[in-house]
C-alpha cells in the first residue's frame, strides 16, 4: 500500500478526487492495510494535504485482520489460512481502519480483542449440539472482524465521540451459518455499549460510524440485527432514503446498503447523502469498477451541527 501511495497510483488518484470533493473535516477510512509506525496512513494523509486536505492528527489501532491464530477458525481442516486468522487477512494489518481529523482526539476505549464468547448474550455457530468448528477455536475466536473502536474528537466547540468498525460479511461460510452470527454479534455490540452492558457508553453528541456490511433487506445475512440499530432512539438515520452505498456484482449480490453513518438523536443534521454521482458527471468515473476505482463503497457523509 505503501508502495501505491508513493506512485500515486490510479486507485489513490481517484479516492483523493472524491475526498477533495466533498472534503470532510473527519474521514473515516476502512480497507487501509496497518503497520505499527502508521507509515502508510501518513503517506496517504500527506497525499490528501498536498491537494489542499489538511488532517494533522491521524488515529488506527492494529486491527484483527491477518492475525494468527494457529487454529482451524472456520472447520476447513486446515490452518494457517488467511480464514485462520482473527480476521480474514493474508498478512497481519490487512484491511485496517484508520480515521484522519483536523481536530485532535481523546483517550479511545478499544474493543477489538473482546472474545465474542464474552459479549453479552453472543450467539455462536454449533453443529449437532457442539461449539462450531472447535471448543479451542471459540475459546480464542474475538468477535471483532477488523475493530470497534469508541474515540472522542475534541472540537473546539465540544467533544464528539466517534463509535467506529468494520464489520465482516455474513457470507463464506456453511450452514453453521458462521460469519452470518459473527457479523450480528459485531452490529450488536454497539446496543450493549448504549445500554451500559460492556465497556462505557459515550457521553452525547455521538455518531456511529463503519461498515456492517448487512443491508436492512436485501442480500444474505441477519437484517433484524441491522434494522435494531437503525430503530434504536438513541440514533438517527439519516440516510434512510438515500440508497445503497456500494456497487457490488449484479444481479447478486447486487447494490446495497451496508455503511451507514448514525448520529445522536441530539444532533442537528443539516445535510447527509451518499455519494453517487450522475452518469453525466465528471467524477462518475471515479466509481467505476472496470476503468479507475475509488472504490465500490461510495462515502456517506454528513453535516452535522453542534
Amino acid at each position: 500500500m505503501l508502495r501505491d501511495i508513493s506512485r500515486a497510483d490510479p486507485q489513490i488518484k481517484a479516492i483523493t478526487q472524491v475526498v477533495t470533493h466533498l472534503a470532510p473535516d473527519v474521514l473515516f477510512l476502512q480497507g487501509v492495510d496497518y503497520d505499527a509506525d502508521l507509515l502508510g496512513a501518513s503517506a496517504l494523509r500527506d497525499h490528501f494535504t498536498g491537494n489542499g486536505l489538511h488532517y494533522p492528527h491521524i488515529f488506527a489501532l492494529t486491527p484483527n485482520t491477518g492475525l494468527p491464530t494457529g487454529l482451524d477458525m472456520n472447520g476447513d481442516g486446515r490452518t494457517h489460512k488467511a480464514s485462520d486468522a482473527q480476521g480474514f487477512g493474508r498478512f497481519r494489518g490487512a484491511s485496517g481502519m484508520l480515521i484522519l481529523s483536523r481536530w485532535p482526539f481523546g483517550e479511545a476505549q478499544d474493543f477489538t480483542r473482546l472474545l465474542w464468547r464474552d459479549l453479552p448474550e453472543a450467539k455462536l455457530p454449533y453443529v449437532d449440539g457442539k461449539p462450531f468448528p472447535s471448543e479451542a477455536a471459540q475459546a480464542a475466536q474475538r468477535l471483532s472482524s477488523t475493530g470497534h473502536w469508541i474515540l472522542p474528537v475534541n472540537h473546539p466547540n465540544r467533544t464528539l465521540t466517534l463509535m467506529l468498525f468494520a464489520a465482516g460479511p455474513p457470507v463464506f461460510d456453511g450452514p453453521e451459518d458462521l460469519n452470518g452470527l459473527r457479523n450480528a454479534d459485531e452490529i450488536r455490540l454497539w446496543s450493549h455499549v448504549l445500554d451500559g452492558k460492556l465497556g462505557s457508553p459515550p457521553d452525547v453528541p455521538f455518531a456511529l460510524m463503519g461498515g456492517a456490511n448487512l443491508d436492512p433487506d436485501r442480500g444474505e445475512g441477519r437484517h433484524k440485527a441491522i434494522q435494531q440499530l437503525l430503530s434504536d432512539p438513541r440514533l438517527q438515520d439519516p440516510h434512510a432514503t438515500a440508497g445503497p452505498t456500494v456497487d457490488w456484482r449484479e444481479p447478486t449480490p447486487g447494490d446495497l446498503r451496508v455503511d451507514y453513518l448514525l448520529p445522536s438523536a441530539d444532533l442537528t443534521v443539516k445535510a447527509a447523502g451518499v455519494f453517487w454521482p450522475q452518469p453525466s458527471d465528471p467524477l462518475q468515473s471515479l466509481l467505476t469498477f472496470k476503468d479507475t476505482p475509488a472504490s465500490r463503497h461510495h462515502m456517506v457523509w454528513a453535516d452535522i451541527d453542534f
